[in-house]
């Protein structure tokens, strides 16, 4: 039971170093589910295009090169695990970070949130002073500043949002900012050209022209069913002479139907239905009999966002 995810390796890796090349002040991005790759995998690559990276949780830092510094990108109210490096960057977005990181005894640096009009994180330019003196009380250096503009807004408007923000904090430290392309960094880079600006980049930097890449799954097995009988945990009734085609791929993986209730599945381009929803490690498809049928061992296609699949068999081609 497997979920595959194949990579022209020369593809990928010049796409990779191509867009690093052009955003000056780079920081990787390894979070979740690695993009895909799973982190382990992206990590030695993130480790060679800087010596910052950014994971998503204190519990994902253990994962780092031991070169490289990470920084955490989402706050936490509990204790750092002791498998985070101690060298870690924290994020705080308001005083009861900072409170739980005081009351856990962890001392060190941190990025301050800025809040943005994705309100998700982020203090709120009233209330930034009030922050950073609790910060500094904490005993804990302020490292730089980060914002998160919104994915569903122009170019132009996300970088006037994150240069807005200069006229609240001072250009002795680093802003920290994403969701940004080569051509809209530039320009904030201008714009601002007294601060310091360094680029978090994850789907851009590690996805590019899909094209390069193929998630499938394999034929576990497959047998015939017939009409009036019922099949699968949710017991479907069969209305029509069938073949019930079991795949390795599951909830487990982050398999879910499409947005639109539809299989993700197919073969030979065509679209293979689901009997029932995904459960565990495997689907149950359901195929009239006549249609083409996949063999068993065969890879059928899998459509997916990567970021939430969870993939088992990472495959680099030449």
């Amino acid at each position: 039971m497997t979920v595959r995810l194949a990579v022209h390796e020369a593809q990928w890796q010049a796409h990779v170093q191509k867009t690093a090349a052009a955003m000056a002040g780079l920081v990787p991005v390894v979070k979740g589910n690695g993009y895909g790759f799973r982190r382990w995998n992206l990590m030695p690559v993130a480790g060679q295009l800087g010596d910052e990276i950014a994971v998503g949780t204190v519990y994902e830092a253990r994962d780092l090169p031991q070169h490289a510094r990470g920084i955490v990108l989402t706050p936490t109210l509990s204790a750092p695990p002791r498998t985070m490096p101690a060298n870690t960057i924290l994020t705080v977005s308001a005083i009861h970070h900072v409170v739980a990181l005081e009351r856990n005894n962890w001392t060190g640096d941190v990025i301050i949130k800025l809040r943005s009009s994705t309100h998700r994180y982020g203090v709120h330019h009233t209330e930034l002073d009030e922050l950073v003196s609790a910060v500094r009380a904490a005993h804990l250096n302020i490292h730089g500043y980060a914002i998160h503009p919104p994915l569903q807004s122009e170019m132009k408007s996300r970088v006037k949002e994150i240069a807005a923000w200069t006229s609240h904090i001072s250009n002795e430290l680093p802003i920290y900012v994403s969701h940004l392309d080569a051509d809209a960094y530039s320009a904030l880079q201008k714009m601002c050209s007294n601060y310091t600006f360094k680029i978090r980049l994850g789907t851009a930097l590690w996805h590019g022209d899909k094209s390069m890449m193929q998630l499938s799954a394999d034929v576990v097995d497959h047998h015939a069913v017939e009409a009036g009988e019922h099949a699968g945990y949710r017991q479907v009734a069969i209305t029509s002479p069938s073949e019930i085609i079991l795949i390795g791929a599951g909830t487990a993986h982050g398999v879910t139907l499409l947005n639109n209730g539809r299989s993700p599945f197919h073969y030979q381009r065509q679209r293979l239905n689901l009997l029932e929803p995904p459960h565990m490690h495997t689907s149950m498809l359901l195929v009239a009999r006549g249609r083409p049928i996949p063999p068993i061992g065969e890879w059928i296609d899998l459509q997916q966002p990567l970021t939430r699949i969870q993939v088992d068999l990472l495959q680099w081609q030449r």
